[in-house]
């Protein structure tokens, strides 16, 4: 006759981590197996064992003889993994590798995947079929981090003086900030309503005329910034020319009677280099750092527009360049006295998160050399 089936002598660890577990767990699903172990090590056998817990009798051999051959493992209930995989890791590595390709390079006659459009491909896709659902794509997509998202641009300059010109402004930024000055042109500002937001009675939006007659004209705002004095200033003129970059340069000047040497910086507009406001920058003292080509965004004043675009055009509607002007002037002389107010500095880091699209090639907390750009 065969030998009862029963565990075998308990260490000293296995009956008290035994005991320590189904005190702990006593209400987990598993404990049964715990129990199963201490009653058949405690003398009884395998049918009082399986009336005591309610289960078959080839059950209780099973935990038996798995606690016989692995030990304290055989607690751990073997439970199946539910459905086969029918996706291999070559598969979803393969999926997500063609979901993060854009469909043109692949044939499609579109820009972007949809969920549908992309499960509709990989499943007819030559040479590879994978069939999944779109439940099971999007899972998929989320668990290998994978979201949609709206896609970025970002500046590179074409400029083969490009990292010295841009070198010298850090430079005069950083030795010399109370004679450095950031000159640049806004607009066109013509006379139309111009939209807007505004807090309002909910579901009666403020509106504005529509008007399709231009007939006053442009002009441009020339502006000047002060780094040092974080001051704003300028005049709206009807052109912008070498004349009009020249006066700009002498009013920059003013500032700074003293004839020490100061610093402007500027894009490459023509009218910036002119030959009269070149020699006029020598013979005072004037050096201008230019800025590199398509690389706006290395000019401190730009991101000064972005707050006299909101707080002086959004949802405007100015009669004639008279008003407009004194408008502009009158935000003017309130950010300079508000040059540190939490709406002002809020709109211009959007600005500046804006025009700054190279923010992290250059000037964005992390050196140039280890950066890459985010394509």
């Amino acid at each position: 006759m065969a030998e009862p089936v029963r565990a075998r002598r308990l260490t000293d660890q296995e009956g008290q981590r035994l005991q320590q577990i189904v005190r702990r767990d006593s209400t987990s699903s598993v404990r049964y197996r715990r129990v199963m172990l201490l009653a058949s090590a405690g003398g009884n056998r395998v049918p009082v064992i399986a009336q005591l817990v309610q289960a078959d009798e080839d059950t209780v051999r099973d935990v038996i003889h798995r606690f016989n051959e692995i030990g304290l493992a055989a607690l751990a209930p073997q439970r199946a993994g539910g459905r086969p995989r029918l996706l291999s890791p070559d598969d979803e590595d393969f999926v997500i590798k063609t979901a993060t390709t854009r469909p043109a390079m692949l044939g499609q006659p579109f820009i972007r995947w949809s969920l549908r459009k992309l499960a509709a491909y990989l499943r007819k896709v030559h040479g590879r079929v994978v069939r999944i659902g779109r439940e099971a794509l999007r899972c998929l997509l989320a668990r290998r981090s994978v979201t949609f998202q709206r896609a970025r641009t970002w500046k590179e300059s074409s400029d083969p003086q490009c990292e010295a010109k841009l070198d010298r402004i850090e430079h005069v930024l950083e030795h010399f900030p109370d004679r450095v000055f950031a000159f640049d042109e806004f607009g066109p500002l013509g006379i139309r309503p111009t939209a807007g937001s505004c807090w309002a009675a909910q579901t009666k939006p403020d509106r504005i005329p529509a008007t399709y007659h231009r007939t006053h004209g442009v002009t441009y705002f020339h502006g000047c910034y002060s780094i040092g004095d974080d001051t704003l200033w300028g005049v709206n003129r009807r052109h912008k020319g070498s004349a009009q970059s020249l006066a700009a340069l002498r009013s920059i000047r003013a500032a700074r009677p003293d004839g020490a040497p100061i610093y402007v910086i500027m894009d490459n507009l023509f009218a910036h280099k002119g030959v009269k406001a070149r020699a006029w920058a020598r013979k005072n003292r004037v050096e201008l750092c230019f800025t590199s080509t398509n690389a706006s965004w290395a000019n401190p004043i730009e991101a000064h527009f972005g707050p006299l675009r909101q707080f002086t055009l959004a949802n405007s509607n100015h009669p004639n360049h008279t008003v407009q002007t004194r408008e502009l002037h009158r935000f003017l002389r309130w950010r300079n006295a508000n040059a540190r107010h939490r709406d002002v500095l809020a709109a211009e880091r959007k600005e500046r998160a804006r025009i700054r699209s190279a923010k992290a090639i250059r000037w964005g907390g992390r050196p140039l050399t280890d950066a890459a750009p985010n394509r």
